[in-house]
């Protein structure tokens, strides 16, 4: 079993930063790859970011390239999404996910899914 808590969203004016944060727990092998998704009101979940927990490879959606970068702390069990020049598009609720290593190239492998973070941005 696989649980993950994510914490860290808010309400920020346009431009502002935020830090999301997802404490993980469970078999390590189950969340080799972990990423973050997002999902706005009546929109369907897309992927913004992953990574491979041993190597640190990423890879971003584009709409977040540039903006958005995600890291991992295995002593910790915590991934997290530095989110920086937010717009307010970026508005959603924010997910965090693990999955096999295969899931860091092919996010729709991703099995585990954290309950959310709203991320709001006003403009």
């Amino acid at each position: 079993q696989v649980q993950l808590v994510e914490s860290g969203g808010g309400s920020v004016q346009a431009g502002g930063s935020l830090r999301l944060s997802c404490a993980a727990s469970g078999y390590t092998y189950e969340r080799d790859c972990m990423g973050w998704f997002r999902q706005a009101p009546g929109a369907e979940r897309e992927g913004v970011a992953s990574i491979y927990r041993y190597g640190g490879s990423t890879l971003y959606a584009d709409s977040v390239k540039g903006r958005f970068t995600i890291s991992i702390d295995n002593a910790k069990n915590t991934l997290y999404l530095q989110m920086d020049s937010l717009k307010p598009e970026d508005t959603a609720m924010y997910y965090c996910a693990a999955g096999r290593w295969v899931a860091c190239s092919n996010w729709s492998e991703y099995k585990h899914w954290g309950q959310g973070t709203q991320v709001t941005v006003s403009s």
